[in-house]
């Protein structure tokens, strides 16, 4: 388990006197199955932020990186029916390691996390036709392939990509500054 989950977890026992553990029980109790309808349990009943009900969800869920028998496997289940998007993530991939070496790649169910001390960037083989780079760079106007998201996603901007040449420099930079922004 990464540092920033294992001082969560410590922080969502030290804020609300319960263990993660036993916020899993009380949220299996409910017997909800989706993953938004457990965040919102827990942000409108307990007060929740919604970085601790997300976490609590996925432990729920056992969606998350941590949880994940095998984190290749969450990649692998990516891109079943996907796999001409895959040397796109894999090239992706390369490039954020030519920045550095201080970031961890946390798969989740349906996309790749990528972070240094804060989330700059997912990597999701969204459709069939079409590739998602989330990033991370708030306050920043959109312009070229960097376009806003929706207002509370995870990522403040997006760059879709349907072919691993839609992968320039100005892609490469974008990442960039979002790496650099999360250190």
């Amino acid at each position: 388990m990464d540092k920033a989950t294992q001082t969560m977890i410590d922080n969502l026992h030290k804020n609300t006197g319960k263990s993660l553990e036993q916020w899993v029980e009380i949220v299996k109790s409910q017997k909800f199955t989706k993953h938004g309808e457990m965040v919102k349990f827990l942000k409108e009943q307990y007060e929740f932020t919604h970085g601790f009900a997300n976490l609590v969800a996925h432990k729920v869920n056992e969606s998350d990186a941590g949880s994940a028998k095998n984190q290749n496997e969450l990649i692998i289940n990516q891109y079943q029916g996907k796999e001409h998007f895959k040397p796109i993530y894999e090239k992706l991939i390369s490039e954020i390691q030519s920045f550095g070496e201080d970031f961890e790649i946390a798969p989740k169910n349906s996309y790749v996390s990528v972070r240094r001390k804060k989330q700059f960037a997912t990597l999701n083989p969204a459709t069939k036709t079409r590739f998602e780079i989330g990033i991370n760079l708030k306050g920043q106007e959109p312009q070229g392939k960097l376009e806003p998201e929706k207002p509370n996603a995870m990522c403040s901007h997006k760059i879709i990509l349907t072919d691993i040449k839609d992968i320039d420099k100005e892609v490469i930079e974008w990442m960039r500054k979002a790496y650099d922004n999360a250190g």
